[in-house]
C-alpha cells in the first residue's frame, strides 16, 4: 500500500489550483489559442443542459511537449469532428494538476494530464488532498512521459544527491513534473530548502541551463526531447539516472514505473539511463462535453493521428488508446466508442 509522503500532505498551493485562481510564480505566457475564436457555442444545440461546443484544451507550458503536441491534436479535432458549432483551442498552462482543476472549476473542458495526478484527483490525495475531483473522464492514451533529469558535465553533478546546494528547475506549480521531482527528491532525501528551486518549464529552463543560470532541471518529457537534443548542441548535456533503492521508494509511493533510456535515445548519450515513466492522456469534463460529443473527440481524433508531425503523435494508435486508463473513469462517449470498436466490453 502506498503511504502518504509528507511533502503531499502539506499540500502546497494545490488545493488553491483546484478551487480557485492558479497561483504560483510559474504562470505561462498568455498564448494566442490555435482555433476559430467566432465559433458557435452551441448553446442552441443542448439548450437543456450546459454542455459546451466552443472548447478550450489545457496543454502545458510552451517549452514542453504538451503545448506544440495539443496544438496538433486541436487541428486534427477541428478538421475531423463533424458537430454543430465544434471548436477547440490549445492554450498554454501549469500542465496535468492545473489542467485538471481548470476542468473542475469549469475554466477547461479538455485537458493533457499524467495518469497519475488524474488517479490522485479522483481520490482527493496527492496534489488534490483536501479536495476530490471527479468531474472529468478517460478519452484515450497521448504518449509516455519519461522523467529526464538533464545537467550539464561541467556542472560537476554526476547523481541526484549532487543536487543539494544547487539551482534546480521542479517544473511549474500544479505540474506533473513538479510532483514527480518532489517525490524523485524526496527518494533521495533531499527536501525543501536543501536546494534552490525554479517553478518553470523545461524550454525555459533549458535555455538557463544553458546561459549558466541554473544548474539542472527536472523534465516530465516525450522521448526523444527536442529542447534536450537542442541543448545537447550547446552544452555537454547529462541525464542523472534514478536508481537502486531512490527508484524503488518511487516506485512504492507512486503509480511510476521504471524505465531506462536507450543509448540510442539521444547522440551524447553512451549508456542507457535508469529513469521513471507514466502515461499522458487527454480528459475531457462530464460537465460540459456531452456524451455524444466525446464520442466524436475520440473518434475523430484517434482515427486520424496519422496527420500528427509530432514525434509524440506515433504513440496514439488504436493498440495503445487504453493505456493509462486503469483505475478512471471512461468519458461515457469515450467508452461508447471503445465499446463500438471491441475495445471494452
Amino acid at each position: 500500500m502506498k503511504k502518504k509522503l509528507g511533502f503531499l500532505s502539506a499540500g502546497f498551493l494545490s488545493l488553491g489550483l483546484i478551487l480557485g485562481a492558479c497561483g504560483g510564480g510559474a504562470e505561462p505566457e498568455p498564448q494566442e489559442p490555435v482555433g476559430d475564436e467566432t465559433a458557435d457555442t452551441g448553446e442552441e444545440q443542448e439548450p437543456a443542459g450546459d454542455y459546451e461546443t466552443d472548447l478550450q484544451l489545457g496543454t502545458g507550458s510552451t517549452g514542453g511537449t504538451y503545448y506544440p503536441l495539443g496544438q496538433e491534436i486541436a487541428n486534427v479535432l477541428n478538421a475531423n469532428v463533424d458537430y454543430d458549432g465544434f471548436n477547440v483551442s490549445a492554450v498554454a498552462s501549469g500542465a496535468s494538476v492545473d489542467n485538471l482543476g481548470q476542468i473542475f472549476r469549469g475554466e477547461m473542458q479538455l485537458g493533457m494530464t499524467v495518469h497519475i495526478p488524474a488517479i490522485e484527483a479522483m481520490a482527493g490525495e496527492g496534489d488534490f488532498e483536501g479536495a476530490v475531483v471527479d468531474n472529468f473522464g478517460f478519452l484515450g492514451y497521448i504518449y509516455p512521459e519519461v522523467m529526464q533529469v538533464v545537467t550539464t558535465a561541467d556542472s560537476g553533478i554526476t547523481s541526484i544527491e549532487d543536487l543539494r546546494g544547487k539551482r534546480v528547475a521542479i517544473g511549474p506549480a500544479g505540474s506533473g513534473t513538479q510532483s514527480a521531482a518532489r517525490l524523485i527528491l524526496e527518494a533521495y532525501g533531499i527536501e525543501d530548502g536543501d536546494y534552490e528551486p525554479f517553478e518553470e518549464g523545461f524550454g525555459d529552463a533549458a535555455a538557463r541551463i544553458q546561459d549558466g543560470q541554473l544548474d539542472a532541471s527536472f523534465g516530465l518529457l516525450g522521448l526523444p526531447d527536442s529542447t534536450t537534443a537542442e541543448l545537447s548542441l550547446q552544452r555537454e548535456v547529462v541525464i542523472l539516472p534514478i536508481e537502486g533503492e531512490a527508484l524503488a521508494y518511487v516506485e512504492e509511493n507512486s503509480d511510476y514505473g521504471g524505465y531506462e533510456i536507450a543509448a540510442d535515445a539521444y547522440d551524447f548519450l553512451d549508456e542507457p539511463v535508469s529513469t521513471v515513466t507514466a502515461y499522458a492522456i487527454l480528459v475531457g469534463s462530464l460537465d460540459q462535453v456531452s456524451e455524444e460529443l466525446g464520442y466524436e473527440i475520440v473518434k475523430g481524433l484517434y482515427e486520424n493521428t496519422d496527420s500528427i508531425t509530432h514525434p509524440q503523435g506515433e504513440h496514439m494508435t488504436m493498440d495503445n488508446v487504453l493505456l493509462g486508463s486503469e483505475s478512471l473513469p471512461f468519458h461515457p462517449g469515450a467508452e461508447a466508442y471503445f465499446q463500438e470498436q471491441g475495445l471494452i466490453d
